[in-house]
């Protein structure tokens, strides 16, 4: 082999290195196309379900705001016309505090778009129902429901204990009387005063007790089953307090 030919054999190695080399890189180039291609439309449908998600958490959002706009119109035009209740004094509905001006401590981020919103500590539904309850008391109060049956035979023992009380109270209060010198027709007055009232005692306690804890009304027959105990109670221990005296 001469020369020429080793250098021509030579050549034709190198420009089959060369050939290889570049089909090579031309395959790398290649896959790293279709990854980058792969990724960029992965990430292209994560933004657009994020921004669906957004637009549904916005328009969430809107319908609720509206909602709540509308419920505190008609508290704010209920609590108007409660009695009371001055119109000139009370004005027209404030507008909403604006989200500037709320501490960042009180707001949090979206777990969608993670832009601030506000930090639901309680809903806003919370807070006007609380308040529709308060002004229903104030407005409609004789829309109470009735004493529910369970709760009436307690109210003789009831009336009998808070009479039964004050009558003690009164007793102590006569014969405290009997033993001072200076003010002793006062004190005596005030104990004779208590055995007046201990009958009747136990109604305000009823009616308080119907109130808040049952969410009822005290009516005409819950008052006579109170003042029947309380009179019961109080007749016993006036005639007991009487034959030991």
């Amino acid at each position: 082999m001469t020369t020429r030919d080793r250098d021509y054999q030579t050549m034709m190695n190198a420009l089959a290195e060369v050939a290889r080399r570049s089909s090579s890189e031309l395959e790398n180039a290649d896959q790293a196309y279709q990854t980058s291609a792969a990724q960029a439309a992965g990430e292209l449908a994560r933004a657009e379900g994020d921004a669906a998600a957004a637009d549904r958490w916005a328009g969430a959002a809107a319908s609720q705001m509206l909602d709540v706009d509308r419920e505190a119109e008609r508290l704010w035009d209920q609590l108007r016309r409660a009695p009371g209740v001055r119109v000139r004094a009370l004005g027209e509905l404030p507008e909403p505090a604006p989200v500037e001006a709320l501490p960042r401590v009180a707001l949090e981020r979206s777990p969608d778009s993670g832009a601030l919103v506000p930090a639901p500590r309680q809903s806003a539904r919370t807070l006007l129902a609380r308040a529709a309850e308060r002004i229903d008391v104030t407005v409609r109060p004789a829309q109470r429901r009735s004493l529910p049956r369970w709760a009436l035979p307690l109210l003789p023992l009831l009336g009998a204990l808070v009479a039964g009380l004050t009558g003690l109270v009164a007793a102590g209060l006569v014969t405290m009387g009997d033993s001072l010198d200076a003010g002793a027709a006062v004190v005596r007055g005030l104990g004779w005063l208590g055995f007046l009232v201990a009958p009747s005692a136990g109604v305000p306690v009823a009616a308080v007790f119907a109130h808040r804890r049952l969410r009822a009304r005290l009516d005409i027959g819950g008052i006579g089953l109170t003042l029947m105990g309380g009179m019961v109670a109080a007749t016993v221990l006036s005639v007991t307090f009487a034959a030991s005296r």
